[in-house]
């Protein structure tokens, strides 16, 4: 064929110019992104301005209830009318309003070192891998309950992709007693990566246990410490209407240290929240107004970040429906309710697909879009998240990097330079003819297209010839490729050597249990 003949051309040329130069490397920064695309609506202004002042009347008139005693006191003096016997708080909307005035538009979240720094902020795109899940699954190991080893394989290949900005909760390692899991985590994410490291939010002493961690790793006294977010945490109310002790106390542990929290109700219509997607956001915005009101209280200008976690519930079944259209309109929606308050804000990806198939991919890349078109700030379950949050896949975080990859690709501005534009090269080539050995090709075909993962670009007869092997099979080869290319980031010795004095001390006291 003309084509195969002109390609084999192009490529002996190529052998010629330069047989033996080393291939040089692609470099896009992927580190810190900016989303270039306008927000798109899925309401109009009105609509939104309407959610706005209903959620303002949902906590005015009927309340969210707040079981820990200190939370309610906090309301109570900013001036909320507090019932401790139904444990009820109704918050007037000037309290609301006072706390949006005070908390930040813009921060950074800190790294080991400043190139890995994410200033977060709307505009600004991060993206994290799937995080939660107490199972792990690949296809030579199968599913099973998660492990530290598990745990600590995924910070190894998060930290192998610059597309993924934040070390989180991958998998739950069930190997490890609870009261010192957070010792295992915490130094896994310190230890294996320099990217901005999760604490959760399970009772002050492991809350406190993991920022002196911090600190004790990234060389800081408690000053150094509080002026800037060195960590963060997820807080989920208890839809509907409910924030519970651990979310509350992690609240406020977080604003009293400066720490970041993700304040994200999980609101999934026709189950904890109204069956229509404007009901379901409405009432996510209400719990998410509380909760960021109530870090606020404590310390104004603490960094928080509007979350949204909406969805809809199969029906027939009660199980959560990720990447559909509901789940697309929720998310265009609470972008717009976030940037109706000016604050960054979280979106998810996700899938409720029990294996790494077609499902998974359709559904995962569907609600990635949706944070991608919604001006999403931290897009979280970017890649590996299966069953709803049960299951961690190492295949599906490879296929789903493919996806990551590309979006981040988006938001690099492509050449566009007279010289790219190419007028001499169009006119270098006679109609009919082809670009592949031409000076402007030659020049720029070892760099010019991304490179992909997975995705298998042969044609069939190839792709037969070498095995037909499907992409969850090449995605298993890519991830244990990767962790077998893995190497550590260099950090001082000593302070790893502190590090680990502190938690052997802690350990031998006890540790800490977690508080519900």
């Amino acid at each position: 064929m003309v084509m195969d003949d002109a390609a084999r051309r192009a490529r002996k040329s190529r052998r010629r110019a330069s047989p033996a130069a080393a291939k040089p490397e692609r470099r896009i920064d992927y580190r810190r992104l900016h989303n270039p695309f306008s927000p798109q609506p899925a309401f109009s202004d009105d609509q939104i301005a309407e959610m706005h002042t209903t959620a303002l009347r949902i906590l005015e008139e009927l309340g969210i209830k707040v079981l820990l005693p200190e939370a309610r006191d906090i309301y109570r003096r900013a001036g909320a009318l507090v019932d401790d016997e139904t444990e009820m708080v109704r918050l007037g909307r000037e309290v609301v309003e006072s706390a949006l005035a005070s908390a930040p538009k813009s921060f950074r979240l800190r790294g080991a070192v400043p190139d890995r720094d994410q200033v977060m902020e709307l505009g600004a795109l991060s993206f994290q891998a799937g995080a939660g899940c107490p199972h792990a699954t690949d296809r030579e190991r199968g599913r099973r309950p998660g492990s530290l080893e598990d745990f600590l394989d995924t910070v190894k290949l998060v930290q192998g992709f610059d597309v993924l900005h934040t070390i989180g909760p991958t998998v739950e390692p069930q190997d490890v007693p609870i009261h010192l899991r957070h010792y295992a985590m915490t130094r896994g994410g310190l230890t294996l990566s320099d990217k901005p490291c999760f604490l959760y939010a399970r009772g002050t002493p492991q809350v406190e246990d993991g920022m002196e961690m911090i600190r004790l790793m990234r060389g800081l006294d408690r000053d150094a410490f509080l002026a800037d977010a060195w960590t963060y945490t997820i807080i989920n109310t208890n839809s509907p209407r409910t924030l519970d002790i651990p979310m509350a106390q992690g609240l406020i542990d977080f604003a009293k240290a400066g720490q970041m929290s993700i304040v994200t109700p999980f609101c999934l219509a026709g189950a904890m929240a109204p069956i229509t997607v404007a009901g379901a956001i409405t009432l996510q915005h209400a719990e998410a107004l509380a909760a960021i009101a109530l870090a606020q209280l404590v310390r104004p200008g603490a960094p928080v970040m509007y979350g949204s976690f909406s969805s809809n519930v199969d029906m027939k079944s009660g199980s959560p429906a990720f990447g559909t259209p509901e789940h697309v309109t929720a998310t265009l929606g609470s972008g717009q309710l976030a940037r109706l308050i000016g604050l960054p804000w979280r979106a998810a990806a996700a899938s409720a697909a029990n294996v790494a198939d077609a499902q998974a991919s359709t559904e995962t890349v569907m609600s990635l879009w949706a944070c991608l078109m919604a001006g999403a700030t931290h897009v979280v379950h970017s890649a590996g998240w299966l069953e709803g949050g049960l299951t961690f896949s190492f295949e599906k975080m490879m296929i789903d990097l493919e996806a990551v990859q590309t979006l981040a690709e988006l938001c690099t501005p492509p050449p566009g330079t007279t010289e790219d534009i190419g007028f001499d090269a169009i006119a270098a080539v006679a109609p009919g003819g082809h670009f592949f050995a031409g000076d402007h090709t030659m020049s720029r075909y070892q760099t010019a297209f991304y490179e992909p993962l997975v995705a298998d670009w042969s044609n069939f007869g190839t792709w037969s010839e070498a095995g037909a092997r499907t992409a969850d099979q090449r995605a298993t080869d890519l991830w244990k490729q990767k962790l077998a290319d893995y190497a550590p980031p260099a950090h001082d010795p000593a302070r790893i050597e502190a590090l680990d004095a502190f938690i052997a001390r802690r350990t031998e006291q006890g540790g800490a249990a977690p508080v519900s």
